[in-house]
């Protein structure tokens, strides 16, 4: 019996201990297979990589009519975890461009700074390159959430280092949308955001339409 005991304690040891090392957003990259075993996803289309306001944004398509946009925004992610999943994110659509919004979540907490981000970006920027070196590439720029307003010094220096980054690469475009997000307070406009002061509501995705279109390839 002592040893029947002892097997099945060692055996839940295990278990936990592969639970335990399932990486972050496992789940989420595991839906975005079994929607593409579902239905096959568009060859050549732009494809949406980043955190939740990818994510929220469901409508998408209603937003660009005549384009073909693959989603795969997942909520609460960082630069770290799209350089992780790069390879269920981005070599497996062939997309004809590649749109990116991330690095806001990097960045609101203390312990990151701007500096972080702009490297993680760079690795990003370099694992999409290893894939394809003329495939078109959009970021977004890191928006100015009022939840985070502690953070815009960082976001604003993170934003200038990319800019100034992408400006020197080919087929790259900066999409900054952070000042049309501002007031005339200079503050972020609460009226384009949800309750949570995070994540955007309709106001705030036609914002972002307007200034995204131009860069958008068909």
């Amino acid at each position: 019996m002592k040893r029947i005991c002892l097997f099945f304690v060692g055996l839940s040891l295990c278990v936990t201990g592969v639970l335990a090392q399932t990486p972050p957003f496992y789940k989420d990259i595991q839906q975005f297979k079994e929607l593409d075993r579902q239905q096959p996803p568009p060859k050549k289309a732009i494809l949406f990589i980043g955190s939740s306001s990818f994510t929220k944004w469901k409508d998408v398509s209603d937003y660009f009519p005549g384009y073909t946009i693959i989603n795969r925004g997942f909520g609460g992610s960082t630069l770290k975890d799209l350089i992780y999943y790069f390879n269920d994110l981005v070599p497996v659509y062939h997309p004809r461009q590649i749109v990116i919004y991330c690095g806001e979540n990097d960045l609101a907490n203390d312990a990151t700074p701007a500096d972080s981000a702009i490297s993680r970006f760079k690795q990003l920027y370099s694992l999409i390159r290893g894939y394809n070196k003329k495939v078109p590439v959009a970021f977004i720029s890191i928006k100015p959430s009022p939840v985070r307003a502690r953070y815009l010094p960082k976001v604003r220096d993170a934003n200038a280092a990319i800019k100034t980054f992408i400006a020197r690469q080919k087929n790259t475009r900066y999409i900054d949308v952070f000042p049309a997000m501002l007031g005339e307070n200079g503050r972020p406009i609460s009226g384009i955001f949800l309750g949570d002061s995070l994540h955007m509501n309709a106001g705030g995705y036609q914002i972002w339409q307007k200034i995204m279109r131009p860069y958008l390839k068909k």
